[in-house]
């Protein structure tokens, strides 16, 4: 019996950071930003929602990920001013309180990227260079690294 093993590049994740996203459902659709992190359930365990209450199942490692896009996903969070002291402060230090916004994480589910060329939302492809290495394409056929 002969095995015959091809040459494949390396698995190339989706979404990156850097990469300009557009949202498709929620109440910031059709709002763009830069995404800042990709943010993974580096466990691999899930809760379920069901009528009698969730589980933990285990999932895959990738089923939880979510990104932060500037811009989108904004939650404002109210604190006080609080004092900071240590031992060699003669004045205690004072955070001004305020209404913060932050940008929480986002399903990857819930964005699509925006090709650099075309300038529209699209699905991404996965094209094998001839050197082995695998590109991420626009469905349209353009390249949406730029190699320096």
């Amino acid at each position: 019996m002969v095995v015959v093993i091809r040459p494949t590049g390396t698995k190339v994740p989706d979404i990156r950071k850097g990469d300009t996203v557009v949202a498709i459902v929620g109440r910031d659709t059709g709002k763009s930003g830069v995404v800042e992190r990709v943010v993974r359930n580096q466990q691999g365990w899930a809760k379920t929602k069901s009528r009698g209450g969730g589980s933990w199942k285990n999932a895959g490692p990738l089923s939880e990920v979510a990104v932060v896009v500037t811009g989108l996903n904004i939650s404002k969070r109210h604190t006080k001013p609080r004092q900071s002291t240590s031992a060699t402060d003669r004045m205690p230090k004072v955070q001004a309180g305020g209404i913060l916004e932050i940008a929480q994480p986002l399903s990857l589910s819930k964005v699509m990227i925006v090709c650099p060329e075309c300038k529209e939302p699209t699905r991404i492809g996965h094209e094998l260079l001839a050197s082995g290495e695998r590109v991420r394409t626009c469905k349209r056929g353009h390249r949406l690294e730029v190699k320096s």
